[in-house]
């Protein structure tokens, strides 16, 4: 299935139809959730090295993001096979969409500028990262990988969407590594329940 390069961004108040997802894992995701908010990850491909440092960093700290009522789902343009030697141990719902249904319905870009930040060949070097890669590498998941198909072009982005559908916020990325972080997501969270 074709679709648009850069097809139309979601905007906060639009609403998402209510769907089910199927993870790598063969279980149903509802998004929305009736009973909690939903931070929908979209990553790039299964292998990418920024994205699952992102992912290792949020799976770290998933005991705060679900004591703040909130589902973690993460999206990526690959197989289940390609995702599960790196998705599959991750503590929350990873979603594979290889035809890029869900990320062309969203508005998740692809483009040149996802590899022209410097932020994209440090993120490995930053201090913060080496605890998060020595876990991961002790648990004998890969980091890296080859991308599949033709994309190491495509963009990240974030939506927090609520129990009725809503997009409550959303985060496209400029770059390959630019992304909502655990504590930007909670401050959102936090943002949300205070108003």
């Amino acid at each position: 299935m074709t679709h648009p390069e850069n097809p139309p961004r979601l905007s906060p108040g639009d609403t998402v139809p209510p769907r089910e997802l199927t993870t790598i894992r063969s279980e149903r995701v509802p998004v929305p959730d009736p009973d909690r908010l939903v931070h929908l990850q979209f990553r790039r491909f299964a292998g990418c090295p920024v994205c699952n440092l992102h992912l290792r960093t949020v799976a770290r700290r998933y005991d705060e993001i679900t004591a703040a009522g909130v589902r973690e789902v993460v999206l990526f343009h690959s197989s289940v096979r390609d995702m599960l030697p790196h998705q599959g141990a991750l503590p929350f719902d990873a979603v594979a969409d290889p035809d890029r249904e869900l990320y062309a319905e969203f508005g998740v870009e692809r483009g040149v500028r996802a590899l022209l930040h410097p932020r994209v060949f440090t993120s490995p070097l930053r201090p913060r990262s080496w605890a998060v890669i020595r876990d991961g590498v002790r648990a004998g998941a890969p980091l890296t990988g080859s991308p599949d198909g033709d994309d190491i072009l495509g963009l990240p982005a974030d939506f927090l969407v609520g129990s009725e559908g809503r997009i409550l916020a959303r985060k496209y990325g400029t770059h390959a590594d630019d992304q909502w972080s655990v504590d930007e997501l909670l401050a959102l969270v936090r943002g949300r329940t205070s108003a």
